[in-house]
């Protein structure tokens, strides 16, 4: 059976890999069917080419889990389509601290709003 999984490459603790098609008994650093990509998961760079991946799966070769999630989430040029969080951590202080300000716009906002009111009323 054919399988489309990751070829790990690079050195100890920084690891690299190749996307590759290849027989199921094979090692995971045995000589491969086809190569389709590469991916790197600490700088979330990828090139794939999604469309031999997609034929592969279409002639019924089995993509292991993390494959399936980039080949799903790949673009029309093979590049990841990531979305860093633009949220940041925050301390509890800090958090805190966010969430008076917020109140104190709010409520002076309010007081704006009804002073407006009453001046319209008047």
């Amino acid at each position: 059976m054919v399988k489309i999984r990751l070829k790990r490459l690079g050195y100890k603790k920084n690891p690299s890999y190749r996307i590759v098609a290849i027989d199921s008994r094979a090692k995971r650093e045995g000589a491969p069917i086809e190569e389709l990509g590469y991916y790197n998961p600490k700088t979330k760079e990828m090139k794939l080419n999604v469309e031999k991946a997609k034929s592969r799966l279409s002639q019924g070769a089995q993509a292991s889990e993390t494959v399936m999630y980039l080949i799903n989430n790949a673009n029309a040029d093979g590049t990841l389509n990531y979305k860093k969080s633009e949220t940041k951590k925050l301390s509890k202080k800090a958090q805190a601290k966010l969430e008076q300000e917020k109140a104190n716009t709010e409520s002076a906002e309010a007081e704006a709003e009804t002073e407006a009111s009453a001046e319209a009323n008047a």
